[in-house]
């Protein structure tokens, strides 16, 4: 079997198992986003095993699994972001003192607003399955029609420094098929602000590849070629979330300014 086959398989496997947790919502679909957060840490310490003490990962981890625990719980999105924040400085200062950098801490913050965001855009409405479901739709058809157009075209490379197979023409590939998927979501959920949800998803199919970048940089800085190794074909599960979860906090925060941190689909995605 070859790694495009092995991908493809996987990919609808997760697929799958992730849109049906998501279709049921509510605990189950929080869990989930506790679990990605959780898996993400794990991996972005393992990565960086040479920065940060064993005190600060254990500390920070710690905070991370009580934040999660409260997303868990359904507590307000508001009150675990300043929670998170509040963990966050503290893990700095304590790195800090014990003379250890904050690579630890930044991946406490990206970890926390990844699981935040996620259980947050889901809810419990309808608006905030079709928000889920258009983050999805959006990012995975990025990631496609970037990895075939990429390959058909060729051309330029995007950023060769950080990820020598991306070429400008996939990135550019993407955004289309980024847009079209979502606004084929838009259209089929019956909304009427497809110029905004346009918008939207051209905003999430640029920062999903600029979340693909970051986590290529992270993998080069540490010279590893995987985050792990749980997705056969993928690797990790920040290799396989890496745009999804940055995509995922920027329709949150649109979502939060439009309509509040608690609700932030029923401003994009309420009929």
């Amino acid at each position: 079997m070859s790694n495009l086959q092995l991908r493809i398989i996987s990919a609808i496997v997760l697929a799958v198992v992730v849109l049906a947790i998501t279709f049921v919502g509510g605990l189950p679909f929080r869990l989930l986003a506790a679990a990605i957060a959780g898996a993400m840490f794990y991996e972005w310490c393992a990565m960086s095993r040479t920065e940060g003490n064993a005190r600060q990962k254990f500390v920070a981890a710690a905070f991370l699994a009580a934040i999660m625990l409260g997303a868990i719980l359904g507590y307000s999105s508001l009150s675990l972001l300043i929670l998170l924040a509040f963990s966050t400085m503290l893990s700095a200062v304590e790195g800090r003192l014990s003379g250890q950098n904050l690579w630890v801490p930044a991946g406490l913050l990206y970890c926390g607003l990844s699981g935040i965001s996620l259980a947050a855009l889901r809810g419990v409405d309808t608006a905030g399955l079709t928000a889920i479901l258009f983050l999805f739709a959006v990012v995975w058809a990025t990631d496609i029609c970037a990895y075939f157009v990429g390959r058909s075209v060729g051309g330029p490379k995007l950023a060769p420094a950080i990820s020598p197979g991306k070429t400008r023409s996939g990135a550019i590939g993407g955004i289309v098929g980024g847009v079209l998927a979502g606004l084929a979501v838009g259209l089929y959920a019956g909304l009427a602000n497809l110029f905004l949800i346009a918008l939207v998803a051209f905003l999430l199919s640029v920062v999903s590849q600029a979340g693909d970048l970051f986590e290529s940089w992270v993998k080069r800085r540490h010279g590893v070629k995987d985050s792990g190794n749980l997705i056969p074909g993928h690797g990790g599960v920040m290799d396989r979330v890496d745009g999804l979860v940055v995509a995922a906090f920027v329709l949150f925060a649109v979502g939060a300014i439009l309509g509040g941190a608690d609700n932030p689909a029923q401003a994009l995605f309420a009929n």
